[in-house]
């Protein structure tokens, strides 16, 4: 009779901890290539808050960062040629 109760606690154990499994804090991932590149582009920045998210939509969308620190947009037309509303340059 001592086997069904410790068979009971056995599976409720289980269950407890099948049911937990899904609050597991997630593995880190590694960096992506764009925040690695808007990291560097944006290394002098002065405002580097806004610099890295808006580096980091650009990067999203065109999939690419133009070398250094300032300018060399040529590398990246997409970057390059995005404009905000007011027709300025919307990545840095």
């Amino acid at each position: 009779m001592k086997l069904v109760p410790a068979a009971l606690l056995f599976v409720s154990l289980v269950l407890f901890v099948v049911s937990t499994a899904d609050y597991l804090p997630p593995a880190a991932s590694p960096p992506s290539l764009c925040d690695t590149k808007c990291e560097t582009r944006c290394s002098n920045a002065g405002m580097k808050d806004r610099c890295l998210k808006y580096c980091g939509i650009c990067c999203n969308l065109c999939k690419c960062v133009p070398s250094g620190t300032y300018g060399n947009k040529s590398e990246c037309p997409c970057y390059r040629d995005m404009k905000n509303s007011k027709g300025k340059s919307k990545c840095p």
